[in-house]
């Protein structure tokens, strides 16, 4: 976690900036204070834990609002059952290893991976794969309910501009994203419950979630603005023949992906290759081990079946020849 978080100030750095980036970080004990109950209290208990500062393990756990890459679908098959995977991309451009031909942050966070069972009333509530000493939700299964993932939404208006708001502003209205969804994985009793918080809820960040549920047609791409939102299900036209799955890269799936990281089309190539008929988990896995949806910044592959209320969760290598992402 020491060396990880080091590589995150990096990324930070990077990405926006010496000037912004000291505004973030002088900021980042306030921020943590500033945080709802109980994510603040969860921060401070895990800078004690591993005794470390306050201000890093709140820059660890807002690292989304950053930057981030996945891939995520949805199949259904000719019964009508929903199966869901993901793979978590993270790293791009940080520290890149030419002798082992890996991406340093990325390889880091493949040590952080582990597969959490979250409790109520000494019973499961639902389940998530996630890192050490993250308190956020990116991937998770609530049994009989709904499966869930994110993808990063590049944008203008994007998670730098909200830090600030909040940090300048006290605009303290708006959701943190990984907050959100754990409050959606703990408080949403049905699909279309989840779907509603997920489309309507101002957040600090764009965003893609990635919604699946247990009824034939329900599995959703959640297009998110920081104020507005677009919803893309199994069965709409904007699907055409390929209605019996959905695939989101990073790139608004109504455009084309740029030809520099084009992980749509492969995905797609696979899926169809595949067929409905064979629409299941194996089939995911098949899928998201093709490159390049499967690359260098690849930290783990996860697949999700709502009805057995399964997650699973594969640390991935992408041997060469391999796409750096």
């Amino acid at each position: 976690m020491l060396a990880l978080i080091g590589h995150v100030k990096n990324l930070t750095i990077s990405l926006l900036g010496m000037k912004v980036f000291n505004i973030i970080n002088n900021n980042l004990e306030k921020i943590s204070t500033t945080l709802p109950y109980p994510y603040n209290e969860e921060v401070i208990g895990i800078a004690k834990a591993v005794d470390l500062p306050v201000s890093e393990i709140t820059l660890y756990n807002i690292f989304y609002e950053i930057f981030t890459l996945c891939t995520s679908i949805i199949v259904q098959d000719t019964s009508g059952n929903i199966y869901h995977g993901r793979n978590l991309d993270f790293g791009l451009f940080m520290g890149w290893d030419p002798k082992e031909h890996t991406w340093e942050v990325a390889e880091l966070l493949k040590h952080l991976v582990v597969q959490l069972e979250w409790q109520k009333e000494k019973a499961i509530a639902y389940k998530s794969i996630s890192f050490v000493g993250y308190i956020g939700v990116i991937t998770g299964v609530k049994k009989d309910h709904f499966t869930f993932s994110l993808d990063e939404r590049f944008s203008l208006n994007g998670g730098f501009i909200g830090l600030l708001e909040w940090i300048l502003f006290k605009d303290y209205k708006q959701k943190w994203v990984s907050f959100l969804t754990r409050e959606v994985m703990e408080e949403a009793k049905t699909y279309e419950e989840a779907k509603l918080m997920l489309s309507k809820t101002r957040l600090l960040a764009p965003v893609y979630f990635i919604l699946g549920g247990t009824k034939p047609g329900e599995g959703s791409i959640i297009t998110r603005w920081r104020d507005n939102y677009r919803v893309d299900s199994l069965g709409d036209d904007v699907f055409g023949l390929d209605s019996w799955f959905i695939v989101e890269t990073n790139y608004d799936h109504w455009a084309s992906p740029p030809f520099y990281d084009d992980r749509r089309t492969p995905a797609t190539y696979c899926l169809r290759k595949g067929e409905q008929k064979n629409a299941s988990a194996k089939l995911l896995y098949n899928v998201l081990s093709s490159k390049p949806v499967l690359n260098k910044l690849t930290t783990y592959t996860s697949i999700m079946d709502v009805k057995q209320g399964y997650i699973g969760a594969w640390i991935r290598t992408c041997d060469d020849p391999c796409w750096p992402w």
